[in-house]
């Protein structure tokens, strides 16, 4: 093997490197971003009374 194809296959496989942590990257964001929607959506971590009604979630009097 002449030492230009040696130089060329290394670029080459430093090149797919980069690229593979490129996309490793991207599918963390993507995963990142789907689970905030999906959290979202379901309300999690989210301790709202806004629809229940008047009196729900008050103080309760347990000394009786």
């Amino acid at each position: 093997m002449d030492m230009m194809a040696m130089v060329s296959s290394m670029l080459a496989m430093k090149a797919a490197g980069t690229q593979g942590q490129i996309a490793a990257s991207f599918i963390k964001q993507n995963a990142d971003a789907e689970k905030s929607a999906v959290m979202t959506l379901l309300g999690a971590g989210q301790n709202s009374s806004a629809n229940l009604g008047a009196g729900v979630g008050g103080s309760l009097d347990v000394s009786a």
